[in-house]
């Protein structure tokens, strides 16, 4: 349920379906159900893992050596065959679950991916997208044209010579 608020997983008050009488069973289930939609920020490290400094400091140099390594692996794929983004944003993906950071580039990242492809979706921009490309592919071929009218069928190395 929205209640206008930032903070996730909080609800309204309104019903006490548990009843206790108590409005902290509503806001517990609630942030138990809101957990599943959208988490809170920071670790997801297991509890005893948190409980324990110096583990918890290691668990998070190896989340972010693993991260960085899914990253560096994307960024490679990119002029090179391979799912690059794909790639990378399963290590920001990766970097989400010990990171603060990374979690708040990940949901920006989300919210900008979904708002292209609703503007996708609108039938104007699908137009104009439409004619753009038309336009673009007829200056290529006018240019082309141009070039072959010009200098004709030339290849770039001497066949009969060899």
């Amino acid at each position: 349920m929205n209640t206008g608020s930032d903070e996730p997983g909080e609800v309204a008050v309104a019903a006490d379906k548990a009843g206790t009488g108590r409005p902290e069973a509503v806001r517990e289930a609630g942030q138990e159900a809101g957990q599943d939609a959208e988490r809170g920020l920071g670790s997801r490290a297991p509890e005893f893992v948190k409980a324990r400094r110096l583990l918890h400091l290691s668990w998070q140099v190896g989340v972010f050596v693993v991260g960085l390594a899914v990253v560096g692996a994307g960024i490679v794929m990119l002029p090179l065959p391979g799912p690059g983004w794909v790639v990378i944003f399963g290590g920001m993906a990766i970097w989400a679950t010990e990171f603060v950071w990374a979690q708040l580039v990940l949901r920006w990242t989300k919210r900008k991916v979904t708002e292209a492809a609703q503007r996708a979706l609108d039938p104007k921009v699908r137009r104009r997208n439409i004619t753009l490309t038309v336009i673009g592919l007829v200056v290529i071929a006018v240019l082309a044209g141009v070039y072959l009218w010009k200098f004709g069928l030339v290849m770039p190395w001497k066949i009969k010579d060899q």
